[in-house]
């Protein structure tokens, strides 16, 4: 089934601006289906002069018309001289009889979509009569404003042209909606807008009253004031902004109105946001937590990391300093990891930030003070779950030692280049070096041991049992030695299944 944009790529006639022009109409006209209680559709010629149905919206404010997605279908004949003469027009253009949709009555009315002096197609829109049999005050305001906001349309005033919108929690119709005078003065409140303005401790009859003084009246003296929440009180831009006042916020976005002379008022939607603000910010507070509580590990494995360090310094055995300097790194390893889960909101990590600095961080502890052992990196291992980042830090770490240690015995120079292959929560990992050889770093399949042979125990418990995956030794073509290693993320597999 063809959708907008492949109906818009039937029409080469079209500019870039055209483009952006029918788009931008789409992503904002619910809010006239909304008002008007009307379905609308959007209809245009396609690429052999067949009118179809480009685009559709549906009203969240009655029941639609039309079930089935009329998108990419053909309109019908019997609606296309109405259409050809709203085409023509400057102005929308009414039906003179009614139409069959289903079982309803329906009145169509099209405005033409003007932009830049061209007709780019036809807003049909789609009112069931039957729902317009018993209307009160709310039905009446709400239908006059959608009917001036569709007259926009042929305009070429609406979508508008710059609009600012910046909230994440936009406010809609049936949230509640005002309307406001050219000069600021509340015409009609919605019950659902009324509501919203009790709750921000507005006790005063909206109507008759200026917008912005019942707005600013809620705000104490240090309050913060949005920049642009006096546009919106006063219905003079496209723009949206939130005012928060009795521990209360409400989401408001202002829709200016105009009549082929200039501004006549404005319409503001209104949307009670508070128990949406309040949820944001326990979880803003639960995650400063979070990464506060990784900080401190990281800050007490970096201690405890420092008194090895200490220990190792005093201890007069070889043997015993060797192995404290290796609990140290380890250590420092999985401190690491807490440093890059304390800079994020989540218990993701970008692991190649972390493993860049550990890996350097091995080379340097391993290696003697005259040799220069190079580090480079083929591709990226991507965003990683803190359950996976450690043991394989930890792993990595300990391929990267072994090398150093073993592999370039007597050499000043070399190079060691990890390469990493991702699809998913598969993840292929290959470790080179140029050093002496395999015989060199390999011991019966694993890295060779050396003092407790702890590092051996890593690679072999991690890889194997925690990941279910392998690792094998092999000779580099060009000299030296290759570890390859095809594991499966834990979390990842937990998330996919």
């Amino acid at each position: 089934m063809a959708d907008f944009t492949q109906i818009l790529s039937t029409r080469p006639d079209l500019s870039d601006g055209d483009r952006e022009w029918l788009h931008q109409l789409v992503a904002d006209w619910q809010v006239i289906a909304d008002l008007s209680f009307a379905d609308l559709l959007l209809v245009m010629r396609r690429g052999d002069g067949r009118y179809v149905v480009a685009e559709q919206c549906r009203p969240s404010t009655v029941m639609t018309l039309r079930i089935d997605d009329a998108v990419g279908k053909e309109v019908d004949d019997a609606l296309t001289p109405e259409i050809d003469a709203a085409m023509l027009s400057e102005a929308p253009v009414k039906s003179h009889r009614l139409c069959r949709v289903g079982r309803a009555d329906v009145c169509n009315v099209y405005a033409p979509v003007h932009h830049e002096g061209r007709t780019l197609g036809v807003v049909v829109r789609q009112t069931n009569m039957a729902t317009r049999e018993s209307n009160g005050r709310y039905e009446a305001e709400s239908i006059n404003a959608g009917k001036l906001l569709f007259d926009m349309i042929a305009r070429e005033q609406f979508p508008y042209s710059n609009p600012v919108m910046s909230q994440r929690h936009v406010a809609r119709v049936a949230d509640g909606f005002i309307l406001i005078t050219n000069e600021g003065i509340v015409r009609y409140a919605s019950p659902n807008a009324i509501s919203c303005f009790r709750r921000l401790g507005s006790l005063v009859t909206m109507q008759g009253h200026y917008l912005s003084e019942l707005g600013t009246e809620l705000l104490h003296a240090k309050d913060p004031v949005p920049e642009v929440l006096p546009l919106v009180l006063s219905g003079k831009a496209a723009v949206d902004s939130e005012l928060a006042a009795n521990r209360s916020a409400v989401s408001l976005r202002s829709l200016p109105l105009f009549d082929a002379v200039g501004r006549t008022g404005a319409i503001v939607l209104c949307r009670d946001v508070t128990e949406i603000r309040r949820r944001e910010q326990e979880l803003e507070t639960k995650d400063a937590t979070i990464s506060e509580i990784h900080h401190r590990v990281k800050n007490n494995l970096q201690a405890v990391s420092a008194l090895l360090r200490l220990q190792a310094r005093n201890t007069k055995s070889q043997e015993v300093r060797k192995e404290l300097v290796e609990a140290q790194r380890r250590i420092q390893t999985i401190a690491m990891v807490h440093e890059g889960l304390s800079q994020t909101a989540d218990e993701i990590v970008d692991f190649d930030k972390v493993i860049a600095n550990l890996l350097h961080m091995s080379v340097d502890l391993a290696s003697m003070s005259d040799q220069h052992i190079r580090i480079s990196y083929v591709g990226r291992f991507g965003m990683m779950p803190a359950q996976d980042a450690t043991p394989l830090s930890l792993v990595l770490t300990e391929l990267i030692t072994n090398s150093v240690e073993h592999g370039f015995v007597g050499r000043t120079e070399g190079t060691i280049t990890v390469s990493v292959g991702r699809s998913g929560s598969n993840l292929n990992v290959v470790v080179e070096d140029d050093g002496s050889g395999i015989s060199a770093e390999e011991d019966h399949g694993m890295a060779r041991s050396s003092g407790s042979g702890l590092g051996t125990q890593i690679i072999n418990t991690f890889v194997t049992n925690d990941f279910g995956g392998s690792v094998r030794w092999e000779p580099r073509r060009e000299g030296g030695t290759r570890v390859v290693l095809d594991i499966r993320l834990r979390a990842a597999q937990e998330m996919e299944d």
